[in-house]
């Protein structure tokens, strides 16, 4: 494991153990939510009997939402206590989950799976190559299969609310493909005090480029891509607050492709 796996894998031990939004397990699921949680864009089409990756997806939350939609579910993550809460989630619903524990630039355990749906998770910007990555999940997709991956913008990457200037959100990070950015926690991933806080995210800026050019050369043709535009801010919000900052900035992108 590499200083990349270990800083990652701490950090996600730190927020399981703080009760982060995203490791709490949705146990309160029927098809109807399910459905309009893993696919509120309507991308991904019949579910029933489909082989589904949750690549870094661990936590309880997306697993679910697809094992009550009729898919065969494997889940992937760095995190033992992301997976654990998977197995509970199962567990509950009466469902079957397979969990395996890896990094997300060696899929080797999942080689000749042949996933026809791979939803990727917000982590893509935890490694500094999202190339590797992308070629991964190619030698774990059927043909025809689709790749669904949600990752950072890279133009405002490193803005948060805490930028507010008085007239609008400064970037001070260079725009330098590969460079970390630092963040911590905006306050509604708790929704609450955490029981300590965890570490700062450690991302790495990918490019427009190395994004859509990697899905490309990775044997993955572009399909739809979004800019969070199902996000509804606050226009009255207060500047510096997310609502505000949401109303400026466009923190994510999704990009939907298929594997050629």
């Amino acid at each position: 494991m590499d200083d990349v796996a270990e800083y990652n894998r701490a950090r996600w031990r730190a927020l399981a153990e703080g009760g982060a939004l995203y490791t709490r397990p949705m146990l309160d699921l029927d098809a109807e939510s399910a459905r309009a949680f893993v696919d509120p864009r309507g991308w991904l089409g019949e579910l029933e009997g489909r082989r589904v990756l949750c690549l870094a997806g661990g936590g309880g939350r997306e697993s679910a939402c697809f094992a009550l939609l009729g898919a065969a579910v494997t889940v992937f993550d760095l995190s033992p206590e992301q997976l654990e809460r998977d197995r509970a989630a199962a567990a509950h619903y009466g469902t079957r989950v397979e969990t395996v524990q890896g990094d997300m630039r060696d899929l080797s355990a999942l080689y000749g799976s042949g996933f026809e749906v791979v939803p990727h998770s917000y982590s893509l910007n935890f490694v500094p190559d999202a190339g590797a990555v992308f070629r991964e999940v190619a030698r774990v997709t059927h043909t025809g299969g689709l790749y669904r991956v949600m990752c950072a913008n890279p133009f405002v990457m490193g803005a948060t609310p805490r930028d507010w200037d008085g007239r609008g959100y400064t970037l001070s990070t260079p725009y330098e493909v590969g460079a970390v950015v630092l963040g911590a926690d905006e306050e509604w991933v708790y929704e609450d005090d955490p029981r300590e806080p965890a570490p700062p995210a450690r991302e790495y800026r990918h490019g427009l480029g190395a994004l859509v050019g990697g899905l490309a050369d990775a044997g993955f043709r572009l399909l739809r891509a979004s800019e969070d535009e199902s996000l509804h801010p606050d226009p009255e919000a207060a500047p510096g607050t997310w609502d505000h900052f949401l109303t400026i900035v466009r923190p994510w992108l999704t990009f939907l492709s298929r594997r050629d």
